[in-house]
């Protein structure tokens, strides 16, 4: 019972560390599931940064985010060290 519950304790002492190890995510290439995943990322925002890049095109820098509705520098703050810039995908037309 110890050992179960010791091995609990470490999983969830090192869980935070394996989302780092993962890498920021990829705001240009990431669907709304993808940024769901990172913190401080609902639903509503994931969806809201997709519809900015489908309509805007791809973000030059992370800090771009702020011009997405719902994101203020408070925000973007919080997810700056979570999100990077990469791969610029080719902007989509929303049909």
């Amino acid at each position: 019972m110890f050992r179960l519950l010791r091995v609990l304790l470490v999983a969830l002492v090192l869980s935070p560390l394996s989302a780092l190890a993962a890498g920021a995510v990829d705001i240009n290439t990431a669907d709304a599931a993808a940024l769901e995943q990172v913190k401080g990322i609902g639903p509503s925002r994931a969806k809201a940064i997709v519809e900015y890049r489908q309509k805007n095109g791809p973000f030059a820098k992370v800090d771009d985010l702020s011009q997405v509705p719902g994101i203020g520098e408070k925000s973007l703050a919080q997810l700056r060290d979570q999100l990077t810039v990469g791969g610029a995908a080719k902007p989509t037309k929303a049909k």
